[in-house]
């Protein structure tokens, strides 16, 4: 990555949002909306706030996250009851899920921005975000939300740059998704799945893992962590305490990927090539 380029990248990224009269951004308080949300609010002041879903999908410690985020720079910030457990197309988790759940998203915001007063809605997708399955980005495309940090052609990486050099504490944070995400296409999304995995992850974290993810697989737990935890995960002392952790949690049986954590890695039921 060249840092010039990078920083070239969010000039072009600033001058865009000059040209917005104002903005609602969707804020999930990952690394993407995270550093969207600061430099938007650097230059739009006022005219620019935060709206976070909170859900079954949503993880509660990333809720908290955003609200803390916000709450620091004195963003406004809005959070709402999001219902896509109302959603059968949603529940059923057919390959389209993301499509159902974005949509009726995306009609919330922009209720949101029509109630306070605002012109546009965006969200953080960025360039890397083009190359996978993204049902949900159609969907707000689709329904005229904005992707600012695709428009200035920020990458994943050059974003963890620049919002380490602008001091946010969110650059290194790992990649984030809905605990949807976490049950195979084709097995029906239903709290109690959401609950376990939320709570098998959140098991993890308090034991210093960082970029992990805990898959449904009925009675199986299969998880994905770094590679370079491998080691941490097989301590005896701490499989130990995974395995009964996981069983009060109610799975069956802890399975270890031997591949480690692949972002979209569930994609892969849908037949696209996966490089290893």
């Amino acid at each position: 990555m060249d840092k010039d380029t990078a920083r070239q990248k969010k000039e072009v990224l600033i001058s865009n949002l000059k040209d917005l009269r104002s903005l609602v951004v969707a804020f999930s308080g990952g690394v993407d909306s995270s550093f969207l949300l600061a430099v938007a609010y650097d230059v739009l002041k006022g005219k620019v706030m935060a709206s976070t879903a909170s859900s079954a999908i949503h993880p509660y410690r990333e809720t908290e996250g955003a609200l803390e985020f916000a709450r620091e720079r004195g963003i406004r910030h809005v959070v709402f009851k999001s219902k896509e457990m109302e959603i059968p197309d949603f529940v059923r988790n057919g390959p389209d899920r993301c499509y159902h759940c974005k949509r009726q998203l995306v009609e919330t915001l922009f209720d949101i921005a029509r109630r306070e007063g605002m012109t546009h809605v965006a969200h953080g997708a960025n360039l890397d975000d083009l190359s996978d399955y993204r049902p949900g980005f159609r969907a707000a495309q689709e329904a005229g939300v904005i992707s600012p940090l695709i428009a200035a052609h920020l990458t994943k990486e050059e974003i963890r740059y620049l919002s380490m050099d602008s001091g946010l504490a969110t650059w290194d944070r790992p990649v984030m998704a809905c605990l949807a995400s976490r049950i195979p296409y084709g097995s029906a999304i239903t709290e109690e799945k959401l609950r376990m995995a939320e709570e098998a992850e959140l098991f993890l974290l308090e034991h210093g893992f960082k970029d992990v993810r805990v898959r449904h697989h009925g009675s199986v737990a299969r998880i994905e962590t770094g590679i370079k935890e491998f080691e941490t995960l097989m301590e005896a002392h701490l499989r130990r305490a995974i395995v009964e952790r996981f069983r009060k949690i109610g799975f069956l049986h802890v399975a270890m990927d031997l591949e480690g954590y692949v972002p979209g890695k569930l994609n892969r039921d849908l037949g696209k090539k996966v490089e290893i």
